[in-house]
């Protein structure tokens, strides 16, 4: 059993995850190929939450069990089972009915009855005295919102002032989306069996999985010998993508990046994009902004070089560049309009992020030197639909986007998506970051990081996955530091160099 969140440079959580409509088809051949039954995996799954719950909340001793009628139902009777078995006081209430269960769910549901457990009625009052809700109510099948009585007991559960631990899935979470289209379990801690689900990792996930706990059930090695649906991205990852400096490296060899932008009263942005390039590890950084922002950019940052942006040192900063970024604060007027009428000729790599997305929209084109950068209202805006049908199913919107406009996308967001363009395209969620992050700026310094790591060399995907990363992962450290709420963007400055130098952190 393995655990995850809230870990800076460990997490015993797999990095591979798969889709949930596919682990429904092959489990049965996975459990064959183990020399289980599916009866025997569903033992094994209540054995492994009993024994996680257990270990989390040893002085536990009132236990209510919810389940349904499907195979997370039957996970839950094990769970009673063993805990009635362990000496704890246990209430089972079902929402199934019986000529609906399965042939494992009956067994399992028999072996409680056997051992003189009792099934309580949905409408039946609650104890009065829980220690300990367990959620096994619905599992990964579900495709839309619950209905009563489902709906009525997540309610009633989310109410208790009880901790609340999920079987495989917060029920109302949906399994392949993350999305939550009606009431769903805001559990304390989850955990989910055999692989991995993306629904656990975007959407609205981190606002109701709690704690995530993995189990393989044994059935690890017939995973291995099949293809993940998407990756998971964590910081065990970061020594893989940034390796230690050559010792014979100068600033020529760590790239040259052009950062266009800064608009009148903008000027905020492209600094600390251009800041968040420098503590990346760039060469060197050069900025095309108004000329009245020169001065201040200079004063605040004197290791950027900085000129105004006209015809002339556009066309000798786009020769001199290795990588562009264009959009921090550019704005969607006729300044910025021809900077990046002119940026989309050239070839070399680049980002393009706020403003520059928002005139993409208004004037499609598909390119395969570039990584977007949307967040959901500017992806809404790319696609031309609402925000909530990009929130609805975030993989497919990160999809579309990189199929649709080339190149590498970042749907940003809480669980960040990166997709890159083609049927052999990949795609990868970041499981760093948190709330303290929704506040101005934070876009532009993932802007600055990203496009550093593009001028080192890394290839577009590696870029943004490694950025991605480590801005999340020193977000993460200063949550723990100082909190999440009133963290500004420039407070990750001085945190960057503890993740772009993984090296630092090697036992």
């Amino acid at each position: 059993m393995t655990n995850c969140h809230n870990t800076l440079f460990t997490s015993n959580l797999p990095h591979c995850i798969y889709s949930a409509e596919w682990l429904r088809t092959w489990e049965l051949q996975g459990a064959k190929l183990a020399g289980i039954s599916l009866y025997e995996l569903m033992q094994r799954a209540g054995t492994a939450a009993f024994n996680c719950i257990n270990c989390v909340y040893p002085y536990a001793n009132y236990w209510l069990i919810l389940v349904g009628h499907g195979n997370n139902g039957a996970d839950g009777y094990v769970v009673a089972k063993l805990a009635a078995t362990a000496g704890k006081q246990v209430t089972v209430l079902s929402c199934g009915v019986r000529n609906l269960l399965s042939d494992e769910a009956i067994q399992a549901q028999t072996a409680w009855l056997a051992i003189g457990g009792k099934i309580q009625s949905k409408d039946t009052f609650w104890p009065k005295k829980i220690d300990i809700i367990v959620d096994a109510l619905l599992g990964t099948g579900l495709k839309s919102a619950p209905r009563n009585p489902y709906a009525s007991l997540i309610i009633q559960a989310n109410k208790h002032l009880a901790p609340i631990c999920a079987l495989d899935i917060p029920s109302g979470l949906l399994a392949d989306t993350g999305a939550t289209p009606g009431e769903v379990i805001h559990a304390v801690h989850t955990i989910t069996f055999i692989a991995l689900k993306p629904g656990l990792f975007t959407g609205q996930a981190r606002s109701v999985t709690g704690q995530i706990h993995y189990d393989d059930l044994g059935l690890n090695k017939w995973l291995n010998d099949e293809t993940p649906f998407m990756t998971r991205l964590s910081t065990e990852l970061l020594p893989w993508w940034l390796p230690p400096c050559n010792p014979c490296i100068h600033k020529g060899n760590n790239g040259r990046l052009l950062i266009i932008g800064g608009d009148h009263g903008l000027s905020g942005a492209i600094r600390m994009t251009g800041e968040a390039a420098l503590r990346s590890g760039v060469g060197l950084v050069r900025i095309l902004t108004r000329k009245e922002n020169i001065s201040s950019l200079l004063t605040a940052r004197p290791e950027i070089m900085v000129s105004p942006l006209n015809h002339e040192s556009l066309q000798h900063a786009l020769q001199w560049a290795d990588v562009v970024v264009i959009g921090p604060g550019l704005g969607k007027k006729t300044w910025g309009t021809n900077a990046l009428n002119i940026v989309k000729t050239f070839d070399k790599p680049m980002l393009w992020d706020a403003d520059a997305l928002n005139l993409l929209a208004l004037n499609p084109n598909q390119r395969h030197n570039r990584i977007m950068t949307p967040h959901s209202a500017e992806a809404a805006r790319l696609l031309h639909i609402d925000v909530s049908d990009i929130e609805s199913n975030r993989i497919l919107a990160v999809k579309k986007l990189a199929n649709i406009y080339g190149g590498v996308v970042v749907l940003k967001g809480a669980g960040t998506l990166i997709s890159s363009y083609g049927s052999d395209g990949v795609t990868s969620v970041v499981d760093v970051g948190n709330a303290g992050m929704a506040s101005g700026g934070m876009g532009d310094v993932l802007s600055g990081i990203i496009g550093s790591f593009l001028a080192q060399k890394l290839s577009m995907y590696n870029a943004a996955c490694a950025g991605c990363v480590v801005h999340g992962a020193a977000a993460d450290y200063l949550a723990i530091k100082k909190g999440k709420r009133g963290m500004l963007a420039t407070d990750l400055f001085p945190i960057l160099s503890q993740f772009v130098n993984p090296e630092l952190h090697r036992k």
